[in-house]
């Protein structure tokens, strides 16, 4: 397949060079040093006792690279008002486009189920619908990701661990269809786990679990995931879980997550700092809307009470905002 990954940082490097040793005929979108150095060097992913070194075009205008079969955009949902603006040299009549991101994305209302309550207004993940139109619904494909990594310099993907990386993909409608089994089949052939799914949506807020009830707990604490073990802060977090779960489930979606299995005694935690708190750190733009405030437009149009993720949400707001990184 011709697959253009666009955003090819932490995430998207790493799928990238796995898709490119796997046969596909892998192309980029990168800037400033990153995109210099896999123009000079090729994309380098660490991976356990692996080094893959790929060889991928790379280029930050879109115009280059042409039509794609499909494409993966690893963008998070603060940056993609810069694919909106050149997104259109990389489709074909039907390439379909699948976003990899945190939190809520701005398509969630396209293709619902009659049976579940409608979304509440999500406008500000789409700002005049501008990746609708430069998109188009029809092209849209849901995917949830979760694989750990860090970019350690440009050009050099860590892939912190190397048996998970998985890719979710589903169409909005969770209907099956052939560029959704086409895409699973290239995923699975480049060592990228991809599981079935017949609910996009569950796995959306599943992963959303994570982001909202344990990412940011580590952005309030300015601290890694181990923060979540100590007992004030594993409190916190169970008690916005049982939060999120009762949100989750007023929309339809009803999660197999006990907050004992998620945040319980046997859990691991590991001394990872989540990309929000490593977009806070850097000073870069913060998913503060897809992965804090969406879901709880979700909650105040079901009336469910939040006080702890409420709670959340004010900090990592006041947060971002001093730093310049969010603008509510």
């Amino acid at each position: 397949m011709r697959i253009c990954v666009f955003g090819a940082g932490a995430i998207g490097g790493n799928f990238a060079a796995r898709l490119a040793a796997g046969g596909n005929e892998v192309s980029v979108v990168a800037r400033g040093a990153h995109l210099e150095a896999i123009r000079a060097r090729g994309l380098t992913l660490l991976a356990g006792d692996k080094k893959i070194v790929a060889p991928v075009e790379a280029s930050d205008r879109p115009a280059d690279l042409g039509p794609q079969d499909a494409v993966l955009v690893t963008m998070k949902a603060s940056g993609q008002h810069v694919l909106a603006d050149s997104v259109g040299p990389l489709l074909g009549t039907d390439t379909p486009v699948a976003f990899v991101q945190n939190g809520i994305p701005w398509w969630y209302g396209h293709g619902l189920a009659a049976s579940r309550p409608p979304a509440p207004d999500l406008s500000r993940l789409d700002p005049g619908g501008a990746l609708a139109k430069s998109v188009g619904l029809h092209r849209v494909v849901g995917a949830v990701v979760s694989s750990p990594n860090h970019v350690v310099e440009p050009g050099v993907i860590h892939n912190e661990v190397p048996d998970r990386n998985i890719l979710w993909v589903g169409e909005p409608d969770d209907r099956s269809s052939p560029r959704i089994e086409a895409l699973r089949t290239a995923l699975k052939a480049a060592g990228i786990g991809s599981p079935a799914t017949a609910d996009i949506r569950y796995e959306i807020w599943h992963k959303l679990m994570a982001n909202l009830t344990g990412s940011t707990v580590c952005l309030v604490t300015g601290q890694s995931a181990k923060v979540q073990a100590t007992p004030l802060v594993n409190r916190l977090s169970r008690r916005a879980h049982a939060e999120a779960l009762a949100v989750a489930a007023a929309h339809g979606v009803m999660l197999d997550d006990h907050p004992d299995t998620r945040y319980g005694p046997k859990r691991v935690y590991t001394s990872h700092r989540p990309s929000i708190l490593q977009d806070y750190d850097l000073g870069r733009p913060m998913e503060i809307e897809s992965i804090v405030r969406a879901p709880l437009a979700f909650a105040r149009s079901a009336g469910i009470e939040t006080p702890t993720l409420d709670a959340i949400e004010s900090i990592c707001v006041s947060l971002a905002e001093a730093k310049g990184l969010y603008s509510p």
